[in-house]
């Protein structure tokens, strides 16, 4: 092992011993889950018979495209659902939410988060506290927060009282975000869309998707979810996607996003793929395998914290159904020592010393460390958090496990380093 050579103190050997333990128990369980979604990901590429001229791309208008419209097919498959979009021109997650929301709700429309106060960036789509021109809340679309209870379990019977007659929509978000809480896994979801679809059939549900693709043996789309988004520089790019989102569901309401992602008549029949094919189906292609990478290294992650006595959530025992880690560092001090020990333990820019600095859709300053080849792929390794109590920060993705394990042990050093461990 690389830390042999390091000379740790033995309170940071006993840390790494047991976490290595911690993540032996659960592999059996991960490679199980993998190798389920690595067949289904398999399956859909031969049922579509991908074929080595779908690898090439287009220019201009992009007309004709055979290789974006099997990538979509494929992806529908994949995702359970009907149908898909998936392209490069998609600049974010947030991009492909906005889009499908957009194109699904219309002035006068009412709709209903289920799972507590959004994201940072869709607040500001959705119009929270924010009279940004063109969101949500501008065109005169209504909405509605309903807190999670204390278990952080969707509160069906709550639901009823936030029901109008405008109500169009059910939106969740299936990642906890910058938040201290459980995400919300399939089982969750599952239990809400009963519900929902025996008591509101004409109200549609919609998933944020980011961070939990893959994760579980199933999609949102396999349990009736109408439609739902993401980004391709998470889960699904496979750490190779460029940029890029998907948006799938059912085939009406995808055709709406898509008309509002570029324009009505021209909707999902044109947009030119140029280099990127070859790298969005081998992306897709590896993701079950980069996804289950990712959550290796968030178990070493959350054992390790833990047994250097910090709160982590989820622990390590814990079910995920996301590829977050979050660990509560209670200080200004620590997290920008964590995220810039982290750094230095990245492939890319490890050099670079980061700190707080604002970003385009939170409210707070955002400290970012991730050497990443993409530039804030978190498919492959990074962690982030806003700069306000009680100073949590999110770890996401891995090419790797074994490069997290190393990341989190100079993050470590570097608190120690500083005294703060």
């Amino acid at each position: 092992m690389f830390y042999s050579a390091l000379n740790l103190p033995s309170y940071l050997l006993q840390a790494i011993e047991y976490a290595n333990r911690v993540l032996e128990k659960q592999n059996a369980i991960l490679h199980q889950i993998a190798e389920k979604n690595h067949l289904r990901v398999l399956e859909a590429f031969q049922k579509y018979k991908v074929s080595t001229y779908h690898l090439t791309g287009t220019t201009g208008y992009g007309l004709g495209d055979s290789g974006r419209d099997v990538l979509d097919k494929v992806t529908a498959f994949i995702m359970g659902t009907e149908k898909a979009i998936v392209r490069h021109q998609f600049v974010s997650g947030t991009h492909a939410i906005a889009s499908a929301l957009y194109g699904i709700l219309r002035p006068g429309d009412h709709f209903i988060s289920v799972t507590g106060l959004p994201y940072d960036t869709l607040q500001q789509v959705i119009g929270i506290n924010t009279k940004l021109p063109g969101s949500l809340a501008d065109l005169g679309i209504s909405f509605d927060i309903v807190p999670l209870d204390d278990n952080d379990n969707i509160q069906n019977e709550l639901v009823d009282a936030y029901i109008k007659p405008n109500t169009k929509l059910f939106i969740i978000q299936r990642s906890k975000g910058y938040e201290w809480r459980n995400s919300i896994s399939i089982s969750e979801i599952e239990k809400f869309v009963q519900y929902a679809k025996s008591k509101y059939p004409n109200i549609n549900i919609f998933v944020d998707n980011c961070y939990g693709e893959l994760v579980e043996d199933r999609e949102p789309g396999h349990v009736g979810v109408d439609l739902m988004a993401g980004s391709l520089i998470k889960n699904l790019g496979g750490t190779l996607a460029p940029t890029g989102g998907y948006i799938a569901g059912r085939a009406d309401l995808v055709q709406k996003a898509a008309n509002r992602f570029t324009a009505p008549g021209i909707s999902m029949d044109v947009g030119a793929t140029l280099d990127n094919l070859r790298l969005l189906y081998q992306g897709l292609y590896l993701s079950p395998l980069t996804v289950t990478e990712a959550l290796k290294g968030a178990i070493f992650a959350a054992a390790f914290w833990q047994k250097l006595g910090y709160e982590v959530h989820p622990k390590p025992e814990d079910h995920r159904t996301d590829i977050i880690q979050a660990v509560r560092l209670n200080s200004k001090e620590k997290m920008i020592a964590f995220c810039q020990g982290l750094q230095k333990g990245s492939p890319i820019d490890s050099h670079i010393v980061p700190f707080p600095s604002e970003m385009p859709g939170y409210k707070d300053e955002v400290i970012m460390a991730g050497g990443t080849f993409i530039q804030g792929a978190t498919s492959e390794f990074s962690a982030d958090g806003p700069m306000r109590e009680p100073f949590i920060v999110y770890m996401q993705g891995a090419i790797s496990h074994i490069y997290v394990k190393k990341a989190n042990i100079c993050a470590a050093l570097e608190l120690m380093e500083r005294g703060l461990l």
